[in-house]
């Protein structure tokens, strides 16, 4: 189907605006995958904030050029669904992956953080806001608990020192 010069400009110009303002991008292949199940995926990824389109290759060529996911041009082979991730550097990463868990045609491509290449399970893997700083909240709190046992430790042996 042929798509007139105005309306590729206008593809480009949509989805370079998202990738602008994208910390990470995730291409996969979704030949074969039901309709119902894309529009499933799509919510999803909007509920998280993460731009999901399926875009011509050459097109998309011309979306990542100076970009940092210039790097994911050669991933661009067949039908390709980028996403990009607006909120949270592991969102679009994270959405795939349990997608192609019930979707044996789903593929994952590659994915891209920082300008480089990364592995889609590694970026998934990445802790959101919120598990970041309930982590760092119990390391602060096994850290404070082990200094006032210290302290009582401390103050305990005086005590019977000077007893």
């Amino acid at each position: 189907m042929a798509i007139k010069l105005e309306d590729k400009k206008a593809i480009v110009a949509e989805v370079s605006e998202a990738a602008n303002g994208a910390l990470s991008a995730v291409v996969a292949d979704a030949r074969g995958v039901t309709v119902s199940a894309m529009t499933g995926l799509r919510k999803q990824a909007r509920e998280a904030g993460v731009y999901v389109r399926v875009v011509r290759n050459t097109l998309l060529r011309r979306v990542v050029e100076g970009t940092e996911f210039e790097v994911l041009t050669d991933t661009f082979k067949g039908p390709t669904l980028i996403a990009f991730s607006k909120e949270h550097p592991g969102a679009a990463a994270r959405i795939f992956k349990e997608f192609a868990k019930g979707q044996e045609k789903f593929e994952i491509k590659a994915a891209a953080f920082e300008g480089n290449l990364i592995a889609a399970d590694a970026l998934a893997s990445l802790p959101t806001y919120d598990e970041a700083i309930s982590q760092l909240m119990s390391v602060i709190q096994g850290a404070t608990s082990k200094f006032v046992r210290t302290l009582a430790a401390v103050q305990a042996q005086k005590e019977a020192s000077a007893a």
